[in-house]
């Protein structure tokens, strides 16, 4: 790990009154995970497992979370942070069984680790959740148990970050399914770090796990790559690993590490 140059720009443009710190994982490493992939969705969930735990989330702060007509667990690492503010940073592991799945969505998934890594070095306010979501293709049951097991837990909950096929081109975000504060926040990141983004709505395509979240009136983007040309690689035998464009790929996961702690410090 190495520290991300880009923080200084960023504390200087986003965030004057305080030092961002965060650790940027090299790219070889941010590739090796992708690689990591499963084929199938039983052996899906212990895959990221062993992403979590090389990346140093293990023991009581790595749990598994199951619910009534969910076929796989809920993949749970909690980094504790100074308040009792938290974020949610979740993406869905499981697969359609057409193709491999790598686009949709282990490029959401196999980040999660190293965004915990990222930011790990250093306190934070806000205790951060990252979520590997069972059964999003069956219809977001793995978010939609998670969000209804939260009880109190829910109001303390300041924005759910939500990450959905990544890698097909630079960073878009589904905006008008999106937080307005949330969806200026990450343009504001990427201005100051030189980092691409455009809207791109999704709104015919299907849902992702951050509408569980926007039902229960919790905060929430989603991030993706999905355009129209590229649709048709999701849900097909073209969802394969060469489908990922690996410097966009990147500098998504750049763009996500730095909003992450732009967010710790800008969230009440």
């Amino acid at each position: 790990m190495k520290r991300c140059l880009a923080a200084w720009l960023l504390f200087a443009a986003v965030a004057p009154s305080q030092e961002l710190s965060i650790h940027q994982a090299s790219p070889e490493i941010v590739e090796q995970r992708l690689r990591a992939y499963a084929r199938k969705n039983s052996e899906r969930e212990p895959a990221i497992r062993r992403l979590f735990e090389e990346a140093g989330c293990k023991g009581d702060s790595l749990r598994e979370e199951t619910a009534k007509g969910v076929k796989g667990p809920n993949l749970i690492c909690t980094q504790a942070g100074s308040t009792d503010r938290t974020i949610v940073v979740g993406a869905h592991f499981d697969l359609a069984e057409i193709g491999h799945g790598v686009v949709d969505n282990w490029t959401g998934a196999a980040i999660l680790p190293t965004l915990y890594q990222g930011l790990a070095s250093t306190p934070r306010k806000h205790n951060f959740v990252y979520v590997a979501f069972a059964d999003e293709e069956r219809g977001l049951l793995g978010s939609k148990a998670y969000v209804k097991q939260l009880g109190d837990a829910r109001a303390r909950i300041t924005a759910m970050v939500n990450m959905d096929s990544l890698g097909l081109s630079d960073t878009k975000v589904w905006a008008n399914h999106s937080d307005k504060d949330l969806v200026r926040w990450l343009f504001g990141v990427a201005n100051a770090i030189k980092m691409p983004l455009a809207v791109v709505n999704v709104d015919k395509i299907g849902e992702t796990d951050s509408e569980s979240f926007r039902a229960r009136r919790i905060p929430a983007i989603t991030i993706h790559s999905v355009t129209q040309e590229t649709l048709k690689i999701l849900h097909s035998p073209l969802d394969r690993i060469e489908a990922v464009h690996l410097d966009e790929y990147y500098r998504t996961y750049q763009l996500v590490l730095a909003y992450l702690a732009v967010l710790d410090q800008k969230l009440d």
